[in-house]
C-alpha cells in the first residue's frame, strides 16, 4: 500500500531494549477534503531511510499494515495496528524529473520557409 502527503513531523531514532530495537517516527499529512495526520513507523535499517527528509516536503511512503493480538493480565484481549513503512520517495523531485526534457521555447525553433508541400509529398496514394 502507499500513502500520500506532506511530511508534518520526523522524530529522532529510539533504541529500545538489550537487542537494540531501533524505531522511527514520521508523520505525513494527507492532501484531502479531510486531510489526515497518519503516524508511520520504522523500524530497525528502514529507520535511516528518513535521513535525507525534512519536514514540509510532498513523499509518497509505501507501507505495511500490522495487526498484532495481546491478553492482559485480566484475561481481557486487546488487538493494535501499527502502520510501517519500508519506502520513502521524494515527490517534488518526481515532478521535475520525468522522462522527457522541458521544452526549448518559440524562439529556439527555425521557421520553414522553403516548405513546398507538393515535393514533399511521402503519402503512397
Amino acid at each position: 500500500m502507499e500513502l500520500q502527503g506532506k511530511i508534518k513531523m520526523i522524530d529522532e531514532t529510539k533504541t529500545y531494549g538489550n537487542n537494540g530495537f531501533r524505531k522511527r517516527e514520521l508523520v505525513i499529512t494527507t492532501e484531502e477534503q479531510y486531510p489526515q495526520h497518519i503516524l508511520i513507523e520504522f523500524v530497525q535499517d528502514k529507520t535511516d531511510l528518513l535521513n535525507n527528509f525534512k519536514v514540509g516536503q510532498d513523499v509518497k511512503v509505501s507501507i505495511n499494515v500490522r495487526g498484532r493480538e495481546w491478553v492482559n493480565p485480566q484475561g481481557e484481549t486487546k488487538y493494535f495496528n501499527s502502520i510501517q513503512g519500508w519506502r520513502v520517495e521524494n515527490l517534488s523531485q518526481a515532478g521535475g524529473n520525468g522522462t522527457m526534457p522541458p521544452m526549448p521555447p518559440v524562439e529556439a525553433f527555425e521557421p520553414a520557409n522553403d516548405f513546398n508541400e507538393e515535393e514533399h509529398d511521402d503519402l503512397p496514394f
